[in-house]
């Protein structure tokens, strides 16, 4: 289309005009600047014609640049001259004040500022090619839409107005503007990097989508970070900008509600959909229909609850975790070092979006520590940090690193932790080269179970391995989790996995039969919700990509159908003779004045934990410091009493009487 020379007509121009050809004749010494201002339209759009029809016949075979937009989407959704018009003048009236002033003086008393359907089928009847006008708007595509809204529901209906929404106002004017719940475009100044893999895939899916754009494509990940990155190149494949569209708000009367005029404003500024959700267990979402818009759907949600669109097929792409050598070439640009690069690749599953991340926090450590480059100190420290992570509301992060001096287990104990410990390194590439019987539905999460009295020192083992890992440990809250309402613990969860996910934790669950205990018999309706409960968490936790660790009193209290998803189950047993010999040496140190002959004593005669030892020594040395000394056996007797008060137990009488002690 060629612009005109004339760039004082625009489409309005000629609407204006219309409404001026209905005004009387003026009287002569009359002026009003509303109507002088309407007949200065009616003449500047028949200044080479005779009609302001015949005008604006004219200007549609060369229109100027501001009014290509309106008539290119005219032109492919097949408005109405009079529908044309409509929207032109609806839209002058929010960009030109005059033009309201005019319309609220020629529609006076009743009408104001916007054009009502009653002057609109005055003035243009001329366009409703003998139909009539009013019916005409309200059954065409403009309104059906969103292009052009009508008000005043509780007017008559000639009395009604219309506008155009301001956005889409803006976007006639070649303008971006704001619209509450959406974002237009990544907000991060600099683009998430994405693994080779995932580029391949949405190239594949981007000539899929182009083949049949009438698909809703549901893009699944924990990271919306990533999501969204994904998103964007999706839309830059088909020449368009991403914009967001946080969770429809839901009505009486509907699931979910769109913005208004959604389809001619992604239409006018190029723009792809994407519907970012949070779907909850067992969820049956149903996006919005977009009246009018033609081109593929996305929707960003995590692993649970399911999507459908109106008469559009949905297509679900779960983001993988990159490959090894991708993770690589991602670690090494996010902190520019290529053995770390190596290494991190290949003992930690990260995605795209937690190694960026990890790499900007590194670089901050690296920088308050004054080292010239992130060290593996800055990168533990990085992940330690949780930020960003969100999972602070539903577990409890353990930052204490455990050595293996700190751990004093017997020797069967230590083999099956490094057996563990094994499976957790192997998990990323463990089916290589195996059966297909092997590879079919396996899943890189470990699942282990600890057994054993309390105070064997489950939780001190699981720090020991997340240490070992190099991953930060969590301890699920599971006060934050249960919820007496229904629903509500399997959504917890569903958010705990999926965070966890992403930022490759191991999670603790102590005294997990709370959680995956047995499923009993239904005799009420209690019953039924707490084994659809138990039912949905045996499910979620065979397919969660991370560590999990469990710690229970007793294996009986677990449903039978959640050891066949458990990859080992360790037990820990009441400490021997020997063992509580080195847990008093380990917990003791060196500031005491305990013979051989006294540790052997307390190994022998002082049956307990090393949790219950731990609680002794420290009253121990509580009444050492009091004194300014150094930890007595008179001071670790007494700590020792005190834990068999605990118990409801005697504490033993060659303690009680004092043999053996200072």
């Amino acid at each position: 289309m060629k612009p005109t020379a004339d760039t004082t007509l625009r489409l309005h121009t000629f609407a204006l005009a219309a409404v001026a050809s209905q005004l009387p004749e003026p009287t002569e010494g009359s002026s009003e600047p509303e109507l002088d201002f309407l007949r200065s339209q009616l003449t500047a759009a028949t200044a080479t014609t005779t009609t302001w029809y015949q005008g604006l016949k004219a200007h549609l075979s060369q229109p100027i640049h501001q009014d290509v937009p309106l008539l290119q989407l005219s032109r492919d959704w097949h408005l109405t001259l009079l529908e044309l018009l409509t929207v032109a003048l609806a839209a002058a009236v929010e960009d030109n004040a005059m033009v309201g002033r005019a319309l609220a003086r020629v529609q006076a008393p009743l009408g104001g500022s916007r054009p009502t359907l009653s002057l609109l089928s005055t003035a243009l009847a001329e366009l409703s090619d003998h139909r009539a006008p009013i019916p005409t708007l309200m059954n065409g595509v403009a309104v059906q839409s969103g292009l052009l809204t009508v008000h005043n529901e509780n007017a008559p209906l000639p009395e009604r107005t219309v506008r155009v929404p301001i956005h889409l106002c803006f976007a006639l004017d070649h303008l971006d503007a704001t619209v509450p719940g959406t974002t237009l475009g990544l907000t991060d100044s600099q683009p998430l990097p994405l693994a080779e893999s995932l580029l391949t895939s949405v190239s594949q899916y981007g000539e899929s989508l182009k083949a049949d754009p009438n698909h809703l494509l549901a893009i699944r990940t924990g990271s919306s970070v990533e999501g969204r990155a994904v998103a964007a190149a999706l839309a830059s494949a088909f020449n368009r900008r991403p914009l967001f569209i946080e969770e429809p708000i839901e009505t009486s009367q509907s699931p979910g509600q769109s913005p208004v005029g959604l389809a001619p404003w992604l239409y006018l500024r190029q723009m792809m959909p994407v519907f970012c959700l949070e779907l909850a267990p067992g969820d049956r979402y149903s996006l919005p229909a977009i009246p009018h818009y033609t081109g593929p759907l996305l929707a960003l949600c995590g692993p649970d609850g399911s999507l459908t669109a109106p008469n559009r097929d949905t297509l679900t792409w779960h983001l993988p975790i990159p490959p090894r050598a991708e993770r690589q070439a991602l670690w090494q640009q996010a902190i520019g070092n290529s053995e770390m690069a190596a290494e991190l690749a290949r003992d930690h599953r990260h995605s795209c979006d937690r190694i960026a991340q990890l790499g900007r926090l590194a670089h901050h450590y690296s920088t308050l520590n004054h080292h010239e480059a992130p060290t593996p100190e800055d990168i533990r420290a990085a992940a330690w940090s949780g930020e960003g992570i969100g999972l602070d509301a539903l577990a409890q992060p353990l930052t204490q690193a455990i050595s293996d001096d700190a751990l004093v287990i017997p020797n069967s104990l230590q083999k099956d932790l490094h057996t563990l410990l094994l499976r957790c390194r192997c998990r990323d590439n463990l089916t290589d080269g195996l059966g297909a019987s092997t590879t079919a539905r396996y899943h890189p999460g470990v699942k282990a179970l600890f057994v054993g009295p309390s105070g064997t020192g489950k939780t001190l083992a699981a720090g020991w391995l997340a240490t070992q890992l190099g991953m930060p440990l969590y301890r699920v809250d599971l006060a934050s989790i249960v919820s007496k309402y229904i629903g509500e613990t399997e959504k917890n969860l569903a958010q705990l996995l999926a965070r966890s996910e992403r930022a490759e934790v191991v999670l603790l669950f102590d005294e997990a039969d709370s959680l995956f205990g047995k499923r009993t018999d239904v005799q009420q309706a209690n019953d039924r919700f707490a084994n659809t409960q138990t039912n949905y968490l045996l499910q979620r936790i065979e397919s969660y990509d991370g560590i999990t660790l469990l710690t229970s009193n007793s294996r009986q209290r677990f449903d039978s159908a959640f050891a066949r998803r458990l990859d080992l189950i360790i037990e820990f047993t009441q400490p021997r003779s020997q063992e509580r010999r080195a847990l008093w040496q380990s917990h003791l140190g060196t500031h005491h004045t305990l013979t051989p002959q006294h540790l052997n004593q307390l190994a022998t005669t002082a049956d307990l934990c090393g949790g219950h030892i731990r609680n002794a020594v420290l009253s121990a040395a509580v009444l050492a410091q009091a004194g300014d000394r150094p930890i007595q056996l008179g001071d670790v007797v007494q700590g020792l009493s005190a834990e068999y008060r605990k118990l409801g137990r005697q504490t033993p009488a060659s303690l009680q009487s004092g043999r053996g002690g200072d």
